[in-house]
């Protein structure tokens, strides 16, 4: 950030009487929203701060630290006193007094867009340290960021004085918005798709490497000879042999590779039980494969719904991060798991998993299905709990995104698991149910 730009800023919001709501959207950003509609963003990244002017933003997750929970406390619904940019360093200072407060006591909340040292902090009117968005140690710096601690003052930075004229600051923030928003919306989708990229291609890896079910049916024939073979010429194997040289039924030489550290008497059931193995695999691998096969599916459609994804909301939805522990203990054996606005969402990549989210859903969880199409099924878990609308248009587009590699427009069913009856496998008859309308938009180039 630029002294200037921060000037004509704090300029720009003096113009607002109140803040009508102050949260975190990212972990760096915080959102203040002016006036009741005029959002502007505060990305405290260090060594990348800037601020940016846009519509409201859904938080990438549910931000829960003892900051968070002041902020939102202390500058929502606050009346607004002043806006200060600082004439020595890159701060921006915000004065309010607390919807709460009964004695007009004044709080601020001090943006710091100075490198390494950028951090948002609050503080009471004596310039005692309320909380931060990142405490620092006297290990760390001379300025001890902590609660209950007076907060000192940034020594003067010494820098060429650059004046230019912002003639709309709106317009300059949205242009900003619009320039990083471009620059993260590429990043996130590299970074992401080169990550689904890579379960997609391991899936085709695996793929080309099942074995053939006639090869198979071969084994089969081949270890059930050797053991006929070796119960027919038990006599003459000798505990230290480590090959049979015989002939096969029909007279041919044959040579078998005797295994290690097995008594002759048990060598029989040895080859049996590879040849049993080999029987059943045959009788399965078809299973196996479709199940591959499906799984490879889902995530090529998830590859291309990254490829359509126009909000970083949306990448952080198909790909969330592994960043609470809660997430990282939840582990399905069958299905995706997904969350929503802190809600569970299980999303079903075949007919078997179709099959396993029925059984494994509440009577009062959701359930959702593409109308007239096969489509994966979708579960939110509710907790007996009334789902914002949000929740289900987002859980929708997941199973439409998971169901459909065609653009257009897709209605998608939803109701109660305890109006679902299964017919047939994953088949199943619904009533009392809503829909949905999800358009599926189509991707222009595809790598």
């Amino acid at each position: 950030m630029k002294l200037y730009e921060l000037k004509a800023i704090a300029e720009r919001l003096n113009d607002f009487t109140f803040i009508s709501r102050a949260r975190r959207v990212e972990d760096n950003t915080l959102e203040l929203t002016f006036d009741k509609n005029e959002s502007y963003f505060f990305n405290l990244t260090k060594g990348h701060s800037f601020i940016y002017k846009a519509p409201s933003q859904k938080p990438l997750q549910g931000y829960n630290a003892p900051f968070d929970a002041l902020l939102h406390n202390l500058l929502s619904g606050a009346k607004l006193l002043r806006v200060e940019a600082s004439s020595h360093d890159r701060i921006l200072r915000l004065s309010v007094i607390p919807k709460s407060s009964y004695k007009n006591q004044i709080i601020c909340l001090q943006m710091e867009f100075t490198g390494k040292n950028t951090n948002a902090i609050l503080l009471d009117d004596n310039e005692v340290i309320i909380e931060a968005l990142r405490h620092i140690d006297s290990g760390s710096s001379f300025r001890v960021i902590r609660p209950g601690i007076e907060l000192l003052a940034i020594p003067p930075f010494k820098q060429q004085t650059t004046t230019k004229e912002i003639s709309d600051v709106d317009i300059f923030l949205e242009e900003k918005y619009r320039q990083t928003q471009e620059k993260r919306l590429l990043e996130l989708k590299k970074q992401k798709c080169s990550l689904i990229a890579k379960k997609s291609k391991k899936l085709t890896q695996i793929l080309t490497q099942l074995p053939d079910e006639t090869k198979l049916k071969e084994e089969e024939r081949k270890y059930k000879d050797y053991a006929n073979l070796i119960l027919a010429n038990l006599y003459q194997i000798k505990p230290y042999d480590t090959q049979l040289k015989t002939c096969d039924f029909e007279g041919r030489e044959i040579s078998i590779e005797l295994p290690q550290g097995i008594k002759a008497t048990r060598m029989g059931d040895y080859f049996f039980n590879l040849a049993k193995r080999a029987k059943n695999k045959a009788v399965n691998i078809h299973i196996e494969r479709e199940n591959l096969e499906s799984k490879k599916t889902f995530y090529d459609n998830i590859y291309y719904a990254l490829e359509q994804a126009k909000e970083p909301y949306e990448i952080e939805l198909l790909v969330p991060k592994r960043g609470k522990a809660q997430r990282k203990k939840e582990r399905l054996k069958e299905g995706e798991l997904f969350w929503i606005e802190d809600h569970k969402v299980f999303v079903g990549r075949n007919s078997n998993e179709n099959q396993k989210l029925l059984a494994l859903a509440k009577a009062n969880d959701i359930w959702m299905h593409v109308r007239n199409l096969p489509s994966s099924h979708v579960i939110i878990r509710t907790d007996k709990q009334n789902l914002p609308q949000s929740i289900i248009e987002a859980a929708a587009k997941l199973c439409v995104d998971f169901s459909v590699k065609n653009p257009g427009d897709y209605e998608v069913d939803y109701t109660k698991r305890k109006f679902v009856k299964i017919q047939e496998g994953s088949n199943v008859l619904y009533n009392q149910y809503q829909t949905v309308r999800v358009t599926k938009e189509g991707v222009e180039i595809r790598i």
